[in-house]
């Protein structure tokens, strides 16, 4: 091993290392053996051994227009040296644009905001807000969402291994998910069925709530689920629904915002549903940590007690939200996404039909999955697998992420902007991949 090769493989180890001595051991890396990231442009990382990756991750879905866009570094770079912080006490021309710039895109009436740091934070004040607004304190979500590692969003998140405390919050209370490869109603499942997993929906309210529900939340796309996309026509009778006993309903698109489904800015706009309050993270500022929720006027009125964030609204991120938002809109990522995305659900179609273990591919735009089975028939989850894929995957220089209720749903989220050559390079990649876990298995 040459010199420099020693010195980059001392490096890794050192930081291995370090992050095992200083930091929580709950923060866990992916792979059996951690990657430890160094630089990254576009849709490629590098290791501190110099190695390259082709990222269809992107952070979780985070990296919305590539790592390091020149336009939002410039944009962070010159707000930092201008004004880097001042609580929301005083306000700044970042944060107002920033809100503008969301109010311009936001489905219907939605149009008053309140930033945060996280995702987390955002389904926080989604639900407080709907709490002040109807006066009443009960929620219905979804089994097998996410909705962040708060007290109150693990509680509103139904799933096991994302729920560390044994103690639950009051008021919460959970509905059949609308799974269409999972449908119990029937195969395959169809627009009668949409309508069956909404009549759960509506017995969990009449059932076990006290009848006077505050909201009703869920993901457009349910994300660290599975890339689970419910069947047509369920989000509009859900929303009617939860609207008839005098409820809001909140939209998660912390993962499925921005154009990621394609077509539209946001997830929920396939079914043409309007909510009331909507939550986003992740992608809207490629990085940068800030949350969003955002509502009608009417709705954000009534949060008349005191409230404050001190970094929510931080002029530096709010510049790199900015920025991010711009190269958006300039780049049509919406109307970017349908066509890579339906180029990447072609390749996963035939992996599909190739392999035996992969039960389905599926996801709308540039948020696509494979649901890993032992057997197509049964269905059974195959975490094992999923997770040699992942690895394989890695093995190919290739970065992908993985998700669903038994850790055995492989899942895509790259940039936005990743272009055909990049995609169908992923196609290869992913290819050989599963090539590799097909003659492990045979």
């Amino acid at each position: 091993m040459t010199p420099s090769g020693t010195a980059q493989m001392t490096k890794r180890e050192d930081v291995l290392a370090a992050q095992r001595e200083f930091l929580f051991p709950a923060v866990r890396p992916l792979y059996d053996q951690p990657l430890v990231l160094d630089e990254g442009e576009g849709v490629r990382v590098r290791d501190v051994e110099g190695r390259e990756y082709l990222d269809l991750f992107g952070g979780i879905l985070t990296t919305s227009v590539g790592h390091c866009h020149p336009e939002v570094v410039a944009r962070v770079q010159a707000q930092v040296g201008r004004l880097g912080h001042t609580s929301p006490l005083y306000v700044t021309e970042p944060q107002v644009d920033a809100a503008r710039r969301l109010a311009e895109i936001a489905p219907g009436g939605l149009s008053q905001t309140f930033f945060t740091n996280s995702g987390t934070e955002a389904i926080e004040t989604a639900i407080h807000m709907a709490f002040l607004h109807t006066g009443r304190s009960e929620i219905i979500a979804l089994r097998q969402a996410y909705h962040g590692r708060s007290f109150l969003a693990t509680n509103v998140t139904a799933m096991g291994v994302w729920r560390p405390l044994a103690s639950s919050f009051p008021g919460i209370k959970h509905a059949m998910t609308p799974y269409p490869y999972r449908c119990p109603f029937k195969q395959p499942c169809d627009e009668s069925c949409g309508e069956a997993f909404v009549r759960d929906l509506e017995d969990v309210i009449s059932t076990t709530t006290n009848g006077r529900p505050a909201a009703f939340i869920a993901e457009s796309i349910l994300g660290v689920g599975g890339y689970i996309v419910p069947p047509p026509g369920y989000f509009a009778r859900a929303a009617e629904i939860i609207r008839s006993y005098g409820g809001l309903f909140i939209s998660d698109e912390v993962q499925s915002g921005f154009g990621r489904t394609g077509g539209h800015w946001f997830g929920i706009e396939h079914w043409g549903v309007e909510p009331d309050i909507m939550v986003m993270a992740k992608g809207i500022a490629n990085g940068a940590p800030v949350g969003a929720t955002i509502t009608r006027p009417d709705i954000a009125a009534s949060w008349t007690p005191k409230t404050f964030t001190t970094f929510g609204g931080n002029p530096v991120s709010m510049a790199a939200a900015c920025a991010t938002l711009d190269v958006m809109v300039a780049e049509d990522v919406p109307s970017r996404a349908e066509t890579r995305g339906a180029q990447f659900s072609r390749g996963l179609a035939e992996f599909e039909d190739q392999y035996g273990w992969i039960g389905e591919s599926r996801g709308m735009g540039l948020m696509q999955a494979l649901e890993i089975v032992h057997d197509k028939h049964t269905k059974e989850p195959a975490p094992q697998t999923a997770k040699a894929l992942l690895e394989a995957a890695r093995e190919e220089g290739l970065l992908i992420g993985i998700g669903g209720l038994h850790g055995h749903v492989l899942r895509i989220g790259p940039s936005l902007l990743i272009s055909e050559a990049e995609v169908a390079e992923g196609l290869d990649r992913l290819s050989r991949a599963c090539e590799r876990v097909e003659q492990v298995g045979s």
